[in-house]
């Protein structure tokens, strides 16, 4: 399929951060549910072929989560290794999926396996861009303590993405949880200093005072509606922007 042009885009290099959890299946206990891969390699698809170049942050915790195992008696630098593991997998199935229907994609780890992917080269990722690949970045920031928001912002900012985009199962940034109380409002924009200061959970500080350092908003959208995500990347008002 041949690309659109650049200008059409708002975004035209993005950070693409995705949930592990929106990966799974609850009800078949599936940790990788093909069915919904598939539909967010679709969503990818959509978007790479408007042009826009793009990097995509995996979390684990649709397999482990290093916070969980260390509740459980899980040491926390163990727990949080099996976890940045757990990206991997997922970077791997999303790879997979999107090279399934001639998406051109490369996986980046911040842990090395050569056998399996990549090391994470800044030069190399951004001529990866450059040339069209979709680059999956998998391993977290290759430290514990460290939480996949806080490697999305991370690579955003090695990536000089314009824009990094939080997909979540809500369509933005809300005073309060809106499945619980009815009167939550959402916001249309957010300043990264009130986001900072309400300690608002979507993403963690560490990643929002990154952004802010470097000057990267945030767009948080509900990634399965459809059309959000083209929308985002066409400036259209669609979720909460952290700028």
């Amino acid at each position: 399929m041949k690309k659109s042009s650049h200008t059409k885009l708002k975004y035209r290099r993005i950070l693409l951060k995705l949930s592990g959890e929106v990966l799974g299946n609850r009800e078949t206990g599936e940790c990788i549910d093909p069915e919904r891969l598939a539909f967010m390699a679709a969503r990818v698809k959509r978007v790479h072929d408007l042009g826009c170049e793009i990097g995509i942050v995996l979390g684990g915790g649709n397999i482990f989560r290093g916070l969980t195992g260390a509740g459980k008696g899980v040491n926390r630098v163990t727990g949080d290794s099996m976890g940045m593991l757990a990206t991997i997998i997922n970077a791997l199935a999303m790879m997979n999926a999107l090279e399934s229907i001639g998406v051109p994609t490369r996986v980046m780890t911040a842990i090395e396996m050569p056998k399996l992917a990549e090391p994470f080269i800044q030069r190399r990722a951004l001529r990866h861009l450059e040339k069209g690949r979709v680059v999956i970045f998998g391993g977290g920031t290759g430290n514990p303590y460290f939480s996949t928001d806080s490697a999305a912002a991370l690579k955003a900012s090695e990536i000089g993405a314009d824009a990094l985009l939080k997909a979540t199962k809500v369509d933005g940034i809300y005073t309060a949880d809106p499945k619980t109380d009815p009167k939550a409002t959402k916001y249309a924009t957010l300043k990264y200093e009130t986001a900072l200061e309400k300690r608002l959970k979507v993403m963690d500080s560490a990643a929002f005072a990154l952004c802010m350092d470097n000057g990267i908003p945030i767009v948080v959208f509900d990634f399965f509606d459809r059309n959000a995500l083209v929308g985002v990347v066409k400036g259209k008002t669609v979720g909460t922007i952290v700028s």
